[in-house]
């Protein structure tokens, strides 16, 4: 999401950007036009398609540095906004070893322009998600994110004061929950705040999150659900407005 709630770039789990206006009445969403629609392409032009083509996260950076990761055949790249070519970012060792179609999910940029990602999922043992961020050319795991119930990492963003917002997604027998963690990662303990539980059911399939002030200079958060191209399931958007 633009600053200012106007303008949204958003990703399909098959390839391809959407580029939409953002319509608002006294400040609430009423309505989104789609402006623009284009494949994502190999670094030799051609489109994305098949295991190649199941992209989870997006993190534009204040200059327009934009990024994107993909499941399956798991990798970040860089994209150029103007041609969609992308060009693959190193690999961490760790990335290799993450489950299938678990991978990496959650993008973000920090103001500073420093690109950081989470998996999905880590094995049940481990009591925390490792942070990876990307710069200097390489991939380095600067903090654990604290596992907290079955919740599992599916978006992320970064506020203008660089706190973390990270939405996690849990599957039960009556629907989807979601929650929505908040991190300082200057704090010693991360300064970790919980800002949104969802009951089951209460939303559908959230898994895009982003943070942004509106003119007033509020801070809100945008969620959006995949519906993962099947009917029983809806494409929601979901806007927060945070009060403190």
């Amino acid at each position: 999401m633009t600053e200012r709630g106007a303008q949204i770039t958003l990703l399909t789990d098959k390839g391809t950007l959407v580029y939409a206006q953002m319509h608002r009445e006294m400040g609430q969403l009423t309505r989104l036009n789609v402006t623009n629609t284009a494949p994502v392409r190999h670094a030799g032009g051609r489109p994305v398609g098949g295991l190649f083509a199941d992209a989870e996260g997006i993190a534009i950076g204040p200059s327009g540095q934009t990024y994107l990761s993909f499941e399956l055949i798991q990798r970040v790249v860089r994209i150029d906004p103007k041609t969609q070519i992308t060009t693959r970012l190193p690999d961490h060792p760790d990335f290799d070893r993450m489950a299938r179609n678990k991978q990496l999910e959650a993008l973000a940029i920090h103001p500073n322009g420093t690109l950081f990602t989470l998996a999905e999922r880590v094995p049940a043992q481990r009591k925390s998600f490792p942070l990876y961020a990307f710069s200097n050319g390489r991939w380095r795991v600067t903090h654990q994110i604290p596992r907290k119930g079955p919740f599992m990492m599916v978006g992320a963003d970064f506020d203008d004061k660089g706190q973390l917002y990270l939405l996690e997604r849990a599957v039960s027998p009556l629907g989807f929950r979601s929650r929505i963690r908040r991190f300082d990662l200057n704090a010693p303990d991360l300064g970790e705040t919980q800002l949104m539980t969802s009951g089951p059911g209460r939303f559908d399939n959230l898994e895009a999150l982003s943070v942004w002030r509106d003119p007033e200079g509020n801070t809100r958060l945008t969620l959006i659900s995949d519906d993962n191209f099947l009917p029983i399931q809806r494409t929601q958007i979901v806007e927060y407005l945070l009060t403190e």
